[in-house]
């Protein structure tokens, strides 16, 4: 995603999955920008980021890590996955 300064939607959205999607990459980048609020403020929100969970990020890293019970690696979570497919259909 690009952003400009002052302007909160992104001026651009690229979806790269390296010839293993299933669905052309610009599909997924319309679908995604269909769900999501993709302003800082509608990611932030999505993905509950305004609370103190990164000081375990600093310890074995945090990709790929479970979506924890307290919403820890948030952004790990497949909430869209669904309504993705929904949208294939």
């Amino acid at each position: 995603m690009s952003y400009a300064i002052g302007v909160s939607k992104p001026l651009s959205v690229y979806v790269e999955t390296y010839g293993t999607g299933k669905v052309a990459e610009h599909i997924l980048s319309e679908a995604l920008q269909e769900l999501m609020d993709l302003s800082p403020r509608g990611i932030r929100e999505h993905l509950k980021l305004n609370r103190p969970i990164y000081a375990r990020t600093s310890a074995y890293g945090h990709f790929g890590r479970a979506a924890e019970e307290d919403g820890g690696f948030s952004w790990e979570r497949c909430d869209l996955v669904a309504d993705l497919r929904k949208l294939r259909a």
